[in-house]
């Protein structure tokens, strides 16, 4: 079954370099189709148009449409990993040629906003208790990479 609502990302000229890099960063991924601009169009004929493909599952477009429109961290997508090695890991691969922001979040070397985050995180900060979901929340407005043990020392008090 094809899915109803698909996110398409604009890229300036690297959307097939983005989507190879992102299918190799996670698991059941892969690149469903490329199409290339026809004669007669703003890009030159034969260059890549879009890029249809797939991380863990979801399906996405990235077009390259030109320079004129930027990512910016109005828009992020979002990685719930089970435990420190995967948020590791993404932090490392999704930031590597980007910048690091504050907690979680960071942009790739393509300007795109992620959110690396801990399923766990968001159990400690929606916690009854709101002493401990406040300092949890003060420990991660802290970090730029989460640190799960930091996390669970705030929680604890």
């Amino acid at each position: 079954m094809q899915q109803k609502i698909t996110p398409f990302l604009w890229f300036d000229t690297e959307a097939e370099e983005a989507a190879n890099h992102y299918t190799a960063i996670f698991d059941d991924s892969r690149i469903v189709k490329v199409d290339r601009y026809p004669e007669g169009t703003p890009m030159p004929a034969g260059t890549v148009m879009t890029v249809e493909f797939e991380l863990a599952g979801q399906r996405y477009v990235a077009m390259n449409g030109g320079p004129e429109f930027k990512f910016n961290e109005a828009v992020s997508l979002s990685v719930a990993c089970e435990d420190q090695e995967e948020v590791d890991y993404f932090w490392s691969r999704l930031g590597a040629g980007g910048e690091e922001g504050p907690c979680g979040w960071l942009k790739d070397k393509y300007g795109l906003s992620w959110q690396v985050t801990p399923r766990v995180l968001d159990e400690m900060i929606t916690d009854p208790d709101p002493e401990k979901a406040k300092r949890v929340t003060k420990a991660m407005m802290g970090m730029k990479k989460i640190d799960i043990q930091g996390l669970r020392d705030a929680y604890q008090g």
